[in-house]
């Protein structure tokens, strides 16, 4: 995708886009770790409520970025408490749902999309941003590199019907 794209609040028109967007991601990411990120059955059907949902919440943070009249990528942030066993002096935004089109706009239209969530959080009160991304996503990954993101945590998993040491 050449040059820059315009970033605005999501809205409920956007949501069909946003489903195409996050389909193609759910496809991608099933392919890197196929028991965790394994797509449920009919998983936009089950997406449609919850992403509408989300558009119209209060401690949301929706962001769409947009090329002529094309959704290109999109990052939503939930405001949320920090767990009570970490203080990290306020509020968090936590984005799970963030992709863009193609792994070449990660850090372009994905850093804009970071940065227009990040200060809307930080108007907000919030004092972290946490993001969410497969381990193999490597665009996504030194994009949120870029932005100024660290490695927190790792999810380490394996199906409970295989052995650590081989079949059971």
């Amino acid at each position: 995708m050449a040059g820059r794209a315009t970033i605005r609040a999501a809205e409920a028109r956007d949501l069909d886009a946003l489903l195409e967007l996050s389909e193609v991601r759910r496809q991608e990411y099933a392919t890197y770790q196929p028991v965790f990120w394994r797509p449920a059955p009919r998983a936009r059907d089950h997406q449609r409520p919850y992403l509408a949902g989300l558009l119209g919440e209060q401690d949301v943070l929706a962001r769409v970025a947009v090329t002529h009249t094309a959704v290109v990528g999109f990052a939503i942030g939930r405001l949320m408490p920090a767990p009570p066993v970490y203080d990290p002096g306020g509020p968090t935004c936590l984005i799970d749902d963030f992709t863009v089109v193609d792994a070449d706009s990660w850090l372009t239209v994905g850093l804009d999309l970071l940065r227009a969530v990040s200060d809307a959080a930080r108007e907000r009160g919030a004092v972290q941003v946490v993001a969410i991304t497969p381990f193999q996503d490597a665009a996504k990954r030194t994009a949120l590199k870029a932005g100024g993101l660290d490695i927190a945590s790792e999810w380490w998993t394996r199906p409970l019907d295989s052995h650590p040491d081989g079949p059971a």
